[in-house]
């Protein structure tokens, strides 16, 4: 093929581009009881029962633990460049706080070493929401204290593994820890207190801060990001009325962290609108100081859009597309609010397909914080995938879902955004919290029983659009 033709044959990305994948730890590493590893609020939460799906657990998961060698292997295999991966915080410090575990940082340091010698750049997350059960005992993220003692294991970590890494990602999706965990409290620890989740937001944020300053006092010169999971809020007609409940929503969703995150304030409107909840005294003076300007690089993670209509209080109230209502929802200060379900294709997790959201959620950081490059740090989509009798799984519906959303990337890059790489959700099936092991997002099928790694038909799409350098235009 000439290089002619391969210009027009591929829509390309920027040469530096990277090209990843994405997993957690409780989602694939199991061995929970194993060289000094002790529980997080994820063990806990799984192991009570109605918390999750079937009753399933991490406890084995994908037994990445010992077979993460293995799955490097594959991920050489498909030509991932960056592997993003999270670090267990009760494996380090156990409890929280105090002693090292040395065993724990040796995994780590073999699985960094791995990546190194495949030539796969690693991408840590500091915290992929295990957080160590003596700490959640204490008050969780609702007790300031959880913040520095997130800072003092960043800086562990950092002492140990930060000269293999470029780039450390503090938090991922602190949305989900505070407004699942302790909102509505379909995710772990289990909370449905409203106050609390707003408390949780601020400390993570402030986490963030003082977690970024101890990196950079390790090791500096390192990136710092953090990963959110920017929700695309759109109102369901152009009403006034549905035009503020989004606005509304937009507050709890996506300002209450970009703001202070990247430009030192929270949003007046989201003050407002929650202040019948709380009044916000724990924010302290120097607080946003500590947390403003600490972003180097930020992640976003996308799924699917948000439709949000305003409700009048009578009949019945829609919360479509997982979205919780009433007791228990995880939007404090939005009651009068509602989820309407919009027609279209959806994927296994119940969650309209709409690449164009991708696009938009990048192209409005990008016009509303200039200055700040951007990676998409997850996006992809579970499908009722099963092995054929070929042996092979044909995820048609999965690939048509990830050319529709790197297509997106790419117009975002044409529209003037600084997106600089792309990390799929997720290299392997795993445990996907609440629903267990019934939805599968991965590129390489797991076989829980036999822990067999089968990779689909989407990990060879994906593996050609990272040796193309972008897109085949059919």
């Amino acid at each position: 093929m000439t290089q002619s033709t391969v210009r027009a044959d591929v829509r390309r990305f920027p040469a530096e581009f990277v090209w990843g994948v994405s997993t957690a730890s409780y989602q694939i590493e199991g061995a929970v009881a194993e060289d000094g590893r002790k529980p997080s609020i994820w063990d806990t939460f799984s192991h009570t029962p109605g918390r999750v799906d079937k009753g399933d657990t991490g406890d084995v998961a994908d037994d990445h633990y010992h077979r993460y060698r293995e799955d490097v292997a594959l991920m050489s295999e498909l030509g991932v460049q960056a592997y993003r991966f999270s670090i267990a915080w009760p494996r380090i410090v156990p409890d929280g706080s105090g002693a090292t575990n040395e065993a724990g940082l040796d995994f780590y340091r073999r699985l960094v070493d791995e990546l190194l010698g495949a030539g796969i750049t690693p991408f840590p997350t500091l915290y992929h929401w295990d957080l160590p059960q003596p700490l959640e005992d204490a008050g969780g993220w609702g007790n300031r204290d959880t913040a520095e003692r997130f800072a003092e294991y960043a800086g562990v970590v950092m002492a140990a593994l930060g000269d293999r890494l470029p780039a450390v990602i503090t938090l991922n999706e602190p949305w989900c820890t505070a407004f699942l965990g302790y909102g509505s409290g379909v995710h772990a620890p289990g909370r449905t207190e409203p106050a609390t989740a707003l408390t949780a937001a601020h400390h993570l944020n402030l986490a963030h801060g003082l977690a970024a300053d101890r990196i950079r006092a390790e090791r500096p010169g390192t990136d710092v990001s953090i990963a959110l999971n920017l929700h695309l809020i759109r109102p369901a007609t152009d009403s006034a009325a549905d035009q503020d409940a989004a606005r509304q929503i937009d507050g709890v969703a996506n300002r209450v962290f970009l703001e202070p995150l990247l430009a030192g304030r929270y949003p007046q409107d989201v003050l407002a609108d929650t202040a019948s909840v709380t009044d916000w005294a724990f924010v302290r003076d120097g607080d946003l100081a500590a947390i403003g300007g600490r972003v180097d690089t930020l992640g976003v993670n996308y799924y699917s859009p948000t439709y949000v209509a305003a409700w009048d209080g009578q009949g019945e109230q829609e919360s479509a597309d997982g979205h919780a209502s009433g007791a228990g929802t995880p939007w404090p200060g939005a009651d009068r609010v509602q989820f309407p379900r919009l027609p279209g294709h959806r994927t296994d997790m119940d969650w309209l397909v709409d690449a164009s959201g991708l696009s938009d959620t990048l192209t409005r950081v990008h016009r509303e914080y200039p200055s700040t490059p951007l990676v998409v740090t997850e996006n992809g989509a579970a499908y009722p995938d099963v092995v054929s009798a070929d042996g092979v799984v044909h995820d048609a519906d999965r690939i048509a879902y990830l050319q529709g959303h790197i297509g997106a990337v790419a117009d975002a890059i044409e529209a003037g955004a600084d997106v600089r790489g792309y990390y799929l959700w997720s290299f392997l099936d795993n445990f996907e919290w609440s629903f267990g092991y019934s939805k599968r997002f991965g590129l390489v099928h797991v076989d829980y029983e036999s822990l067999v790694r089968t990779p689909k038909d989407s990990a060879g799409f994906y593996r050609d659009v990272i040796a193309a350098g972008g897109l085949r235009v059919t």
